[in-house]
């Protein structure tokens, strides 16, 4: 009778906190080279200069993507009052400069709770949502805005932490395809002094949490047996991501 061969030690789930910097598919490359691992993903794009949780599949784990991808999220972040970009963060071209001095706490709070609950967001147009096949970010590129169907959101908590103008750090809990950094946009327009986002981290997704991650750069130093023990395993998995009773 021929022996069961071993399971495969990398099916399952791996937690990596993501720096600044690489993309989510950068994650993704650098571990399946590293790792000799055939079938690598991810369970979420984070943007490239967002920083947190970033759910990575491996193997069998890949077949999970939709269900975890699906999951609610959770966030810290900070936005910045006075400066409308052409990306809704940091990292796009200024299109407006606006003072920001006459604008409180209370008036910023008041906005960010308006925005708890149920809604219809329209996604920014530096985003990888594709229009006719190619991501919108292409064609911001190009100049061209085109316009982009409303996508139903909803926002269980949207909290003020520090007040240190132009700079208001929050936290928010939401469903899946929620741009924050439009939330910080669409707060500083009612404010009528604009907002961008300024940096943004992801806290929790769906049952996960970064607080059981590993640093991206300590994971690419890892050993394949190191490696192998910071996978969390299909049935495990699975558990976390059942639906409570």
């Amino acid at each position: 009778m021929t022996p069961t061969p071993p399971p495969d030690p990398f099916n399952g789930v791996l937690l990596v906190d993501k720096p600044t910097g690489p993309t989510s598919h950068d994650v993704v490359h650098k571990i399946r080279k590293a790792f000799k691992i055939e079938k690598v993903g991810h369970g979420g794009t984070l943007d490239p200069n967002a920083t947190g949780l970033l759910i990575i599949l491996l193997g069998k784990g890949t077949k999970f993507s939709d269900i975890i991808m699906g999951g609610d999220k959770s966030y810290s972040g900070a936005m910045r009052l006075g400066r409308v970009t052409s990306s809704q963060d940091c990292d796009g071209e200024t299109l407006e400069e606006r003072p920001f001095d006459a604008v409180t706490r209370e008036q910023v709070a008041a906005e960010m709770a308006k925005r708890v609950g149920d809604s219809y967001q329209t996604p920014p147009m530096v985003s990888a949502i594709k229009v006719e096949g190619v991501p919108l970010y292409k064609l911001a590129r190009k100049g061209q805005e085109v316009e982009r169907k409303q996508r139903f959101i909803h926002v269980y908590r949207f909290d003020l932490e520090d007040w240190a103008p132009p700079l208001v750090t929050f936290s928010v809990d939401c469903t899946k395809g929620t741009y924050v950094r439009t939330l910080a946009h669409d707060v500083g327009q009612a404010l009528g002094c604009g907002a961008c986002l300024d940096s943004l981290c992801r806290t929790k997704s769906g049952a996960f949490s970064v607080a059981d991650a590993l640093p991206f750069d300590d994971i690419l130093r890892l050993t394949p047996p190191e490696l192998a023990a910071r996978v969390i395993p299909l049935a495990q998995m699975a558990a976390a991501l059942r639906p409570p009773r």
